[in-house]
């Protein structure tokens, strides 16, 4: 039997942002959601749902399945439902990440086939500052529709939500024409990938468990140092940032999503010490957990 894990499967409404765990469409800024599950997003998918991830700025590796990509803003991405994929973004990247139900798509292309090549949309990475001119206009109107929509999205006004779905049916018409002049992937080293899949698998089972790098790499069948190299080049991270990662991550979704301490999220943790846990916090978000959850608007627990 194979030890190999299903890939996951990421419903933004659910883990990220409870107030649209029913909507058609789903936006929020690119640094935003980078600041809660990190730079790194390991391989995952999105069933029912296309995401879309419009880069401004900044560099971003991109794997839509095996296929590599390496690229700065401007850019996006388009990943279908169930398409596997993985990226990390640099620390000061900034754009718009669109998330947006299935069949709204499926809609806009049974009204004009002209929009997808075959029954299937494929994955896409476009660079737009590289287009050919024919396609200058088209890119220029998806920026603007994306700082509309930014900006719909932040007010309550009459008429939000179809003004939300509509902004979002322009855009998704914008992104599908320009698709067709998605990247060459670049060559990625299959064994390379093996490795960092499999090590981010191990990661999502055993982050509580706060095994050691000696650990994941035993498991995986290769050197620690072997482990760290082929993480710094997928991910231009070291093989222990991304575990941070992945426990910052949950830290966080607690701290937002439920009514327990910052000493009981410790203890849910895995850590031993509810000093050692905010000093852990505070030097990646920068801020103490009662800190992060106040910025975030959440009620102090009662104790």
């Amino acid at each position: 039997m194979s030890d190999r894990q299903p890939i996951p499967n990421i419903n933004i409404g659910q883990v990220y942002d409870q107030r649209y765990a029913d909507s058609q469409v789903h936006y929020d800024k690119l640094s935003n959601l980078a600041g809660f599950f990190g730079r790194n997003m390991p391989v995952h998918r999105h069933d029912r749902f296309f995401q879309v991830h419009y880069v401004k700025s900044g560099a971003v590796r991109v794997y839509l399945d095996d296929q590599q990509y390496l690229e700065s803003g401007p850019m996006f991405f388009l990943t279908p439902p169930t398409i596997a994929h993985s990226f990390v973004t640099e620390a000061d990247s900034e754009g718009h990440v669109l998330t947006v139900r299935q069949q709204l798509v499926w809609e806009l292309i049974e009204a004009d086939s002209r929009l997808a090549s075959g029954p299937q949309v494929a994955p896409a990475c476009v660079a737009l500052a590289r287009l050919d001119p024919g396609f200058a206009s088209e890119a220029r109107r998806l920026a603007l529709l994306f700082d509309e929509l930014q900006e719909e999205v932040a007010g309550q006004g009459a008429g939000h939500a179809p003004a939300l779905e509509a902004l979002t049916r322009l855009i998704m018409i914008s992104l599908l024409r320009l698709s067709a002049n998605s990247l060459k992937a670049r060559p990625a080293r299959h064994e390379d990938l093996h490795i960092f899949h499999r090590f981010n698998e191990l990661i999502e089972a055993q982050y509580l468990e706060h095994w050691p790098l000696s650990r994941y790499a035993g498991q995986i069948g290769v050197t620690e140092a072997r482990l760290n190299d082929v993480c710094r080049r997928i991910a231009d991270l070291p093989s222990k940032r991304l575990v941070y990662e992945r426990l910052m991550q949950e830290s966080k979704r607690l701290l937002l999503f439920t009514a327990s301490s910052v000493n009981e999220i410790c203890y849910q943790l895995g850590f031993k010490d509810p000093a050692y846990f905010s000093r852990f916090f505070q030097r990646y978000a920068k801020m103490t957990p009662g800190e992060y959850r106040a910025r975030q608007g959440v009620a102090k627990p009662s104790s």
